[in-house]
Formats: C-alpha cells, sequence, structure tokens
C-alpha cells in the first residue's frame, strides 16, 4: 500500500491543561440509558461488532466531503497498557487495510500527559495536514478545550474516551462505563450475601469511562448491602495491585470479592490470595488471555465484563465516511458491548497469542494477525 506513516513527537505546552469542569459520574438517567443498551440488538454487518452501532440517530456529514486519499491524525493518549497495546494495533491494521484511500497516517502520543496531548493537538491542527482528527483522550475535563477548539476547525472524531462536548463529528465507543460497571456489578453481587465485602481496585481517577464503571458498581453493591471495603488506585501496575490486595488481607480484612474497572492485572490480585493460601475470591477481570486462562484452569467464579479493543477499528472507518461525505452515526457513535462468561470463556481463549492479549480485538481479519499481536502461526 502507499500509506505514508509518521509518528511524531511534540513537547510544547498550552494553558488550556489547567482547565477543569465539573463532571457528574453518578448519572441515574444515564445508569438507565446503558443497561437498556446492554441488551440492545446491534445495527450493521452481521459478525463485524466494530462496524455495527446501537440505535438510529446519524449525523450529515455532507459538509466535510473531501475527494482523493486522506491525512488522517490521530493524537493518541499513550500507549500505557495492555489494552492500549492491543487497541493501538488494530487501529494501525485497519488503516493499512484500507490502502490507497489513506494518504497519510500522523500518529503522536501523548504519553498520558494531559499538557502534552493538548500541545499535540494544537501542532496538528496548526500544521494544516489534517484532513480529519481523531481523538483518544488522556482525561476528560483536560482535554475538552482541545479538541472543541480543534472541531471549529476540522471534523473530529473522538473515540474510547469522552470529552465534555458535542463538538466532534462523533464520540465512538462501546455502551459504556455505567455498562462495564452493571455486568460485572450484578455478577458480583448475584454471588454474595448481603454483608458481604467487596475491594475495588482502580487505575487512575478524572476518566469518565473509568468512574462510572465505579459509580455503577458501586450503586449496585449498595443497592444489594455489600460493603466496598476499600477502593484503591493502582496506577495498573502489577506489583502494586498485588501488594494493596496483601495489606487488606494482611490486616485480616475479608474480602469476599474482587471488582476491578480494568482487568489487566487481574491475575495479579488472585496471586495474593495464592500466596496466603486463601481460596479465590469471586472476582471480575477482563477478556484478557491470562485471565481467561486462569480462570478455566483454576475453575474461578469470575466474569470478564469488556470494552472491546475492537472499537480501535471504527476511528479509522467513521474518517473515511466523514470523508466521503457519507452519514455517520452519531453524535454517539455506540457499538456492542459484551461480556464474556462461563459458558462463552473458552471460544474466547487462543493459546497461540501472548498472555496480555485482549480477546475482543476483532482483528482476526487484519494484515498481520496473529504475528502482529505478539501471536504465533
Amino acid at each position: 500500500m502507499s500509506m505514508k506513516v509518521m509518528l511524531v513527537a511534540t513537547v510544547a505546552l498550552s494553558g488550556l491543561a489547567g482547565a477543569a469542569m465539573a463532571q457528574d459520574f453518578n448519572d441515574p438517567a444515564e445508569f438507565a440509558k446503558q443497561r437498556e443498551q446492554l441488551s440492545m440488538t446491534p445495527q450493521g454487518p452481521e459478525g463485524a461488532p466494530w462496524a455495527q452501532h446501537l440505535g438510529d440517530s446519524m449525523v450529515d456529514t455532507a459538509k466535510w466531503k473531501k475527494d482523493g486519499p486522506a491525512t488522517i491524525c490521530f493524537s493518541n493518549a499513550g500507549i500505557f497498557n495492555p489494552w492500549r497495546v492491543v487497541g493501538m494495533h488494530n487501529f494501525q491494521a485497519e488503516a493499512e487495510a484500507q490502502g490507497d484511500k489513506i494518504k497519510e497516517l500522523i500518529v503522536v502520543d501523548a504519553e498520558g500527559k494531559d499538557e502534552k496531548q493538548i500541545a499535540d493537538i494544537e501542532a496538528l491542527v496548526a500544521g494544516g495536514k489534517c484532513d480529519v482528527l481523531i481523538v483518544s483522550p488522556n482525561t476528560t475535563a483536560a482535554l475538552t478545550p482541545a479538541v472543541e477548539a480543534a472541531a471549529a476547525k476540522l471534523p473530529v472524531v473522538v473515540f474510547d474516551r469522552g470529552v465534555n462536548t458535542t463538538a466532534p463529528v462523533t464520540y465512538i465507543h462501546p455502551v459504556g462505563g455505567y455498562g462495564f460497571g452493571i455486568s460485572s456489578g450484578e455478577f458480583i453481587a448475584s454471588k454474595l450475601e448481603k454483608g458481604a465485602n467487596v475491594l475495588a481496585l482502580r487505575i487512575v481517577p478524572g476518566v469518565d469511562v473509568l468512574e462510572t464503571r465505579y459509580s455503577a458498581a458501586k450503586t449496585i453493591f449498595d443497592e444489594a448491602g455489600i460493603n466496598v471495603v476499600g477502593s484503591e488506585f493502582t496506577g495498573s501496575d502489577r506489583a502494586k495491585t498485588k501488594a494493596v490486595v496483601e495489606d487488606y488481607l494482611n490486616r485480616g480484612v475479608q474480602i469476599d470479592a474482587i471488582w476491578m474497572d480494568a482487568g489487566d492485572t487481574a491475575t495479579a490480585a488472585l496471586e495474593a490470595f495464592e500466596d496466603a493460601g486463601l481460596p479465590y475470591p469471586v472476582i471480575s477481570g477482563e477478556d484478557q488471555q491470562d485471565f481467561l486462562r486462569k480462570w478455566r484452569d483454576e475453575n474461578l467464579t469470575a466474569i470478564a465484563p469488556s470494552y472491546p479493543t475492537y472499537q480501535w477499528r471504527t476511528p479509522i472507518l467513521a474518517a473515511l465516511d466523514i470523508l466521503a461525505g457519507k452519514p455517520v452515526p452519531g453524535p454517539e457513535w455506540v457499538l456492542p458491548q459484551p461480556a464474556i462468561t462461563a459458558e462463552t470463556r473458552d471460544g474466547y481463549i487462543d493459546e497461540k497469542l501472548p498472555p496480555l492479549h485482549y480477546s475482543l480485538c476483532g482483528c482476526q481479519n487484519l494484515p498481520g494477525y496473529p504475528a502482529r499481536w505478539g501471536g504465533s502461526e
């Protein structure tokens, strides 16, 4: 293919980084909406959930129509955990699969820093090369002004994490954080008696899809009379995750279940119980291979809610449709968000893929599979 790919480093800072906006991560109406969406039948091509959508709302993109191959710019929050590694492989492979529709793909990595991502976006827009800008925000409030300013000058597609503005053409995401928290929270509550204890393990504060995961699960636990004995941030670090759980166990805290707002360190949490000689708790993980295999091998009582990495394919599809003047789902493009259960688990296990691979990648038909994702033939 003729697509040119550029990785750009930007170091300038912007005063927009200090922007703060009030956020509501406990919205009963949104909770109810996402609970309903979890059971909706999606529209779109069967077997391709990254191209499907929930609901009927569409956005007219005729004003952005542009002939010829596109220059697509992508401002990424960063590649700081396995989920984002798998996602970035998906993103690049989908762009490659589009062949000559894409002239150039320019990618900038914010390295998990709001200030750098704001500067990245400003530089991309000022450079004048981008036909469309894709943004995966680092945090919600801080990136809102930068996204809003960019959307005034060119079409913007936001995905994964949201911002507090409807200025982008569309915001692509699976059902959402409430949906993730509902799936995992309801499962755990169904397996515990009233008065049981749950330890919540979280990544970082301030990210909408993570905050709403906890908000939804906490609502369910409160309604069921289940105690949240701790809510701890681990930074997605395996050693810290294990140490946090060990600390609770060493203090004699009874932990009947582990709830996680992201499951990339689920097996590390379980190791703390192994070392202490204690039975495994009920646990919510995610669709990583290591967790699914552990679940199978140890016959865990578990669920794997998902925030599917196949969503990293969708922004490329959206960008090309926008530049072709085709209507796209919006202002939110909501993708289906399945949960892996004991009944469906084994169908997602693939011993050829690495332990930290996310199974709902939708990547099996993309260029370079499975080697691109660390798999073996």
